[in-house]
């Protein structure tokens, strides 16, 4: 029975009938609950891991998963590797993210940890420096155990993802399936959860004919083979291959390739994946998927996509074993967190546009690792000295040319317009403010330095949305990419700059401000809400090759679109305000907007971002308060941070309830709090945060000289009188909770996310520049007054004039 057609056990004839019950009738109904719950126990009982096995789905198909360790996209070639080409023209294909657990301060993926991390559907790796090659399996009649098995599962509880050794192999065996090995890596992946392989075989010969299995697991070593005999570098890792020598390994991994694809009975599906690196740096690698697919369709030709990326023609190493149990007919357990592989969008008529595609992805993520570090150097250091140029010039002094004191007001230029809360001010209304060296310096509405000063910090706060708008260009392609990168952003932010000044817009103290923030904001909230692909391979955006994350928000992009919308928001609530709108149906106008973009935030399908909801909830809070000329009170940020644990739980349960092969990281979290794992995630994440923000000290000196620069230059008296910040806040009383605001949302940002002080330095990129060219704005709209003359000597008091005579 529906709860709504349930009777109210408080009224009418059911509340009087079971009223009059006895305290024995009571104890029936307790006993009959109890016997209840242990059946429901009882039933249930089998269908926990003590049970899974007596209910694992049977086996069916068969499916040949080819491990290519290093293959990448750029390896291809019609002639050199015919049998992968022919896969490529018959399959669907994808760029294949490899992140396990790296070696120590080697940021790539080892063969084995490939393969450990594909019998485990979750990140891992093994102790120590280095990349070790795998053990040959020790035999045991026709099969083989893989050796140290127990030591290398004991090691994955010390790397935070927990990853489960065997679940590829087990789920299988569980399900009356036969799995085959041919290779040392082959038997990591097939391996049960003891370490034992029913049939492994050295070579494809010994193997004999491959129809009698459901899973056969092929090493084409020659790549990693190659890679390990060359010199180590100072990490332990080998160094780099030779071209011929690589392209000579490819050859013989390929017919490897084609030796089995000859001998599989027709109706085999087949996962080829380069699984790892075998090079000094991570790389994207091949993934292909031929044959039948999980709908019984052959895999067209195509792209490959996954849930766990959102991204057309781009996979996950965790997703190659989920893709091999959905195509044995076979439920992944809630260890395997990657997601199976799906044909996806259409890719170039022939495989050498395809092989090209793929290999410009690879260039683009290795293009972007390469410039990344010094774009970011270059970044701060302009941004830093652009503070230091800004402060001479608002803050510089010069001798005075007329003895003796002055004083002055300042006041609106003629025919100008000042904002405040209610309206407009007439020209020529004084504003509040003292100087005695103002008098002195040109009119700020003339200075040519004040307007430089103006655009180049409407440019500099444009540059933040503008390395995301860059994706729209193929810079990694251009001879240059570090020049190419810089002169796309510089263009983009100019063009974003030109809007700002195009319109009536560019006279009134916060016009620049609202047109750039409201243009970022805007461009980041359609961006998630279509795929986040401006965020991939973006320099301020997530690289697929670490495997951080794939869609939504990265964190950065976080503290850029929240500040944008705050800021955004408090240029158009000025604006409103200026043209007699209430302040109740401003603040309500704000609080609609700025809720659904924490909404598009926070929702799995789009941001997906649990970190940055509560930011985002304490931000606007802040804001929307301090707009309705109310005080910030500690109680009230603590029930606004309430709310927004509030809210970014219920959006992670509402993600939880779809099926598990439709989560995204959010469901996945409560699914960890319910496994009790939870405290693995938040452990790692911590340790990441403090790892950024003590490990990069550029980030965290831009943090500092920026709220330096906004508290000590901006907020202290100008040349021109006043202190420009108060001069703006008296002109567009709207930037300050603007501000407060947005200030808010950065720190608590840094506090709850990952990425540390790199949250705050990205918000103040945006902020500071653009309340900088505020300021500039209202020096200019209140010049001061010219001095008047100079009075005479006062005259002596009593004392000074001494006794009467």
């Amino acid at each position: 029975m529906p709860n709504d057609a349930m009777p109210n056990p408080t009224s009418g004839w059911y509340g009087a009938r079971h009223a009059r019950r006895s305290p024995a009738g009571r104890g029936s109904r307790f006993r009959r609950f109890v016997a209840v719950l242990l059946l429901g126990m009882m039933i249930a009982g089998p269908l926990g891991p003590a049970g899974a096995a007596a209910w694992a789905a049977a086996v069916k198909g068969r499916v040949a998963l080819i491990g290519v360790p290093g293959l990448e996209w750029s390896d291809l070639n019609q002639a050199r590797t015919p049998n992968l080409w022919r896969l490529v023209s018959q399959g669907a294909s994808a760029s294949l993210s490899t992140r396990a657990v790296p070696p120590p301060d080697r940021g790539i993926t080892c063969p084995i940890a490939g393969w450990l991390t594909v019998s485990a559907g979750q990140r891992a790796g093994t102790a120590g420096k280095g990349c070790p090659a795998p053990a040959a399996p020790q035999p045991a009649g026709t099969g083989a155990s893989v050796p140290n098995w127990q030591a290398l599962a004991a090691y994955q509880t010390e790397t935070g993802f927990d990853a489960r050794l065997g679940t590829l192999g087990q789920l299988v065996a569980d399900g009356g399936g036969k799995v085959a090995a041919i290779g040392p890596g082959a038997a990591i992946a097939g391996a049960d959860r003891s370490g034992n392989i029913a049939k492994y075989a050295p070579t494809l010969d010994a193997l004999g004919d491959p129809a009698p299995y459901n899973l056969i697991v092929l090493e084409a070593a020659e790549l990693a083979d190659a890679w390990a005999d060359r010199p180590l570098d100072e990490y332990g890792v080998p160094t780099p291959l030779p071209a011929a020598t690589r392209q000579a390994a490819v050859a013989a991994a390929d017919q490897q390739v084609g030796a089995l694809v000859g001998k599989l009975p027709p109706g085999t599906t087949i996962l080829v994946a380069g699984l790892s690196d075998v090079t000094p740096n991570a790389h994207l690698h091949v993934a292909i998927a031929a044959g039948p697919s999980p709908s019984g369709e052959p895999y067209p030709h195509g792209h490959l996509t996954a849930r766990s990326t959102r991204q057309d023609a781009l996979v996950t190493i965790t997703d190659l074993t989920a893709t091999a149990i959905q195509l044995l007919g076979l439920t992944a357990p809630r260890e395997v967190v990657g997601r199976p592989w799906q044909p996806g969008g259409a890719a170039p008529a022939t495989p050498s546009g395809t092989v090209t595609e793929l290999a410009d992805g690879d260039l683009a993520s290795q293009v972007l690792r390469e410039v990344r570090g010094p774009f970011f150097t270059v970044l701060v250091t302009v941004q830093l000295l652009f503070y230091a140029w800004a402060a001479l010039a608002l803050r510089r002094r010069r001798t005075p040319t007329h003895p003796g004191p002055t004083t002055s007001s300042t006041s609106a230029s003629e025919g100008s317009i000042s904002e405040t809360n209610s309206g407009t001010v007439a020209s020529g209304a004084s504003v509040a403010g003292t100087s005695t060296s103002a008098a002195t310096d040109p009119l700020a509405s003339t200075s040519k330095l004040l307007r430089a000063v103006q655009v180049v910090a409407v440019v500099s706060g444009a540059i933040a949305v503008s390395t995301f708008l860059a994706q729209l260009v193929p810079w990694w392609a251009l001879p240059v990419p570090m020049l190419s990168v810089i002169v796309t952003i510089l263009a983009i932010a100019g063009l974003i700059t030109a809007v700002a000044f195009a319109g009536p817009w560019r006279a009134h103290v916060l016009g620049p401000l609202t047109a750039v923030a409201a243009i970022t904001s805007l461009a980041l909230l359609l961006d998630v809400m279509t795929g986040s692909r401006l965020q991939v391979n973006a320099v301020t955006g997530y690289e697929p090759v670490t495997g951080g994350r794939f869609y939504g928000f990265s964190n950065i992009a976080f503290a850029v679109y929240a500040t944008g919308t705050i800021l955004g928001l408090a240029g158009v609530a000025q604006w409103l305000l200026r043209r007699g709108v209430s302040r109740l149906v401003v603040v309500g106008t704000c609080t609609l907007y700025g809720g659904f973009a924490v909404f598009a935030d926070g929702w799995p399908s789009w941001g997906a971002d649990f970190g940055g909801v509560p930011a985002f909830v304490i931000g606007l809070a802040v804001f929307l308060i301090l707009l309705s000329g109310r005080r910030v009170s500690v109680l009230r940020l603590l029930l606004v941070g309430l709310a927004g644990g509030v809210l970014v739980g219920t959006l992670s349960v509402i993600d939880w309830l779809r099926p598990e092969t439709e989560r995204t990281h959010l469901g996945t979290f409560v699914q960890q709090v319910i496994d009790g794992q939870a405290w693995t995630v938040v452990g790692r994440k911590f340790s990441a945060m403090i790892g950024v923000t003590v490990g990069n000290w550029s980030l965290t000196l831009l943090t500092v000289v920026a709220l330096a620069f906004l508290f000590f230059v901006l907020a202290r008296p100008s040349r021109w009188g006043a202190p420009a910040l108060g001069q703006a806040y008296a002109l567009a009383p709207t930037l300050r909770p603007g501000l407060f605001g947005a200030l808010t949302c950065a720190f608590a940002g840094f506090l709850i996310n990952d990425s540390g002080i790199a949250i705050p330095a990205m918000a103040l990129t945006v902020a500071v520049p653009l309340t900088l060219a505020a300021c500039v704005r209202a020096l200019q709209l209140s010049t001061p007054t010219p001095p008047g003359p100079r009075s005479g000597r006062a005259a002596p008091t009593r004392s000074e004039a001494g006794p009467p005579s």
